[in-house]
C-alpha cells in the first residue's frame, strides 16, 4: 500500500495549521486588549490633575493638547487662569487675539497680568482685557514696545476709578515715557514720590535674581521713578552697604540712583567705584571684595559671576587637577588644537 498522504490527510493538516495561527491572532488581540485596558490613553494619571496650577503658561497651553480629559480640565478652571505670566518663548509669538482669548479664560476675575516683552501687545489689546476684568490688581508690561505711554496712562486710568483695585504696576522699558506721564500714574495710584522712596528699599541684586515668576509678590506700587541724579526715568535702586545706608541722612550724598549713574556688582549689589571695577569672563560688573572670593579660570584668571556659571567649561579630570576654563579662553585652546 502507498504510504503518501493523501489529500483528506494533506487538507487536514492545513486546517490544523490554519487553526492553531487563528488562536495565536486571537491570543494577540486578547493581550494588546489587556494592554489598552491598563494604559488607556485618555486616562492621565490623577496626579497631573494637582499640578496644573503649578504650571507655567507654555506648559499649560501644551496639556490641553495632551488629551480630552487634560483639555477640559484646563479649560473650565478658572482658579488656573486668575494669574497670567507670558514669559519666554510664548512672549515674541503673543498678539492682542490670542491675549483676548487667554485672557477670556478667566470668566471677568483676571487678577494679574503679567507680559514680559510682549511685543506686538498694543494698546487696543491691553485696554479690551481691562474691559473685560476690570478687577486687575497687578499689572505688569515690561518691555513689551508696542504700547504707549498714552496707553499705560489710560490703561491704569481704568483700573483705578472705580474700585482702585491696582496695586503694582511695571513698565520699564516702554518708550518715550516722560515726567508728565508718570505723574499721571502716580495720581492714579495715590502715590507720594517722597513716601515711595521711603516706603522700601530697591535692591539692585533681588531685582536681577528674583524670578519673574515670584514678581507676584511685589509691593512697590510702581518699578520706575525719577533717577536723582541724572532726573531720567528709569529704574531706581538702593545700596545694600551698610556706609551708604547711613549717608541717606545726607541727601546730597545719598548712594541711590538708576544702574547707568551708579555701577553695581552682579554678586552683592553694592555700589561701585569706577576704579573698582574688576575684570570678568562674563562681562558683568564685580566689587573687588567679590571679584576676590570667586573661582577663577585656570588660564586668563578671571571669575563668573554666579548668574552664569554655566558657562565654565570644566577639563576632563586628570590626576588632582581643579578649576575650569571660561569660554573664551576654551574656544582659543580648541581652535589651538584643531590647527
Amino acid at each position: 500500500m502507498d504510504m503518501e498522504n493523501s489529500p483528506f490527510e494533506t487538507n487536514q493538516n492545513h486546517e490544523d495549521r490554519k487553526g492553531s495561527r487563528g488562536f495565536q491572532l486571537i491570543a494577540q488581540k486578547r493581550s494588546s486588549a489587556e494592554v489598552e485596558e491598563v494604559i488607556e490613553p485618555d486616562q492621565p494619571h490623577k496626579a497631573l490633575f494637582f499640578v496644573l496650577a503649578y504650571l507655567p503658561l507654555f506648559e499649560l497651553l501644551s496639556m490641553i493638547q495632551v488629551c480630552r480629559l487634560l483639555r477640559d480640565a484646563v479649560n473650565h478652571d478658572v482658579l488656573l487662569w486668575l494669574d497670567i505670566f507670558v514669559e519666554k518663548p510664548l512672549n515674541l509669538r503673543i498678539s492682542d487675539n490670542i491675549l483676548m482669548k487667554i485672557t477670556s479664560k478667566a470668566h471677568g476675575r483676571l487678577r494679574t497680568l503679567a507680559l514680559y516683552g510682549c511685543v506686538r501687545i498694543t494698546d487696543d489689546g491691553i485696554q479690551v482685557v481691562i474691559e473685560n476684568n476690570p478687577h486687575i490688581n497687578k499689572l505688569y508690561v515690561p518691555a513689551c514696545t508696542g504700547i504707549t505711554p498714552q496707553g499705560i496712562v489710560r490703561a491704569v486710568k481704568m483700573l483705578t476709578d472705580h474700585n482702585r483695585d491696582l496695586k503694582c504696576l511695571q513698565i520699564y522699558g516702554l518708550y518715550d515715557i516722560k515726567k508728565e506721564h508718570l505723574e499721571s500714574i502716580y495720581s492714579c495710584l495715590q502715590i507720594n514720590p517722597i513716601q515711595q522712596k521711603q516706603q522700601q528699599a530697591s535692591m539692585f541684586l533681588a531685582y536681577r535674581r528674583i524670578s519673574k515668576l515670584r514678581q507676584e509678590d511685589a509691593t512697590q506700587p510702581i518699578d520706575i521713578e525719577i533717577c536723582p541724579k541724572c532726573t531720567e526715568i528709569r529704574l531706581v535702586f538702593d545700596c545694600p552697604r551698610e556706609s551708604c545706608r547711613r549717608k541717606r541722612e545726607h541727601p546730597l550724598t545719598e548712594c541711590r540712583a538708576c544702574y547707568i549713574c551708579i555701577p553695581r556688582c552682579e554678586e552683592c549689589g553694592g555700589c561701585i567705584d569706577f576704579e573698582e571695577l574688576e575684570e570678568t569672563a562674563c562681562m558683568d560688573t564685580l566689587c573687588s571684595d567679590c571679584w576676590l572670593q570667586l573661582p577663577k579660570c585656570n588660564l586668563c584668571n578671571k571669575p563668573y559671576c554666579n548668574l552664569h556659571t554655566d558657562r565654565q567649561w570644566i577639563p576632563p579630570s586628570s590626576g588632582h587637577s581643579t578649576g575650569f576654563i571660561c569660554d573664551v579662553c576654551h574656544m582659543i585652546y580648541t581652535e589651538n588644537l584643531a590647527e
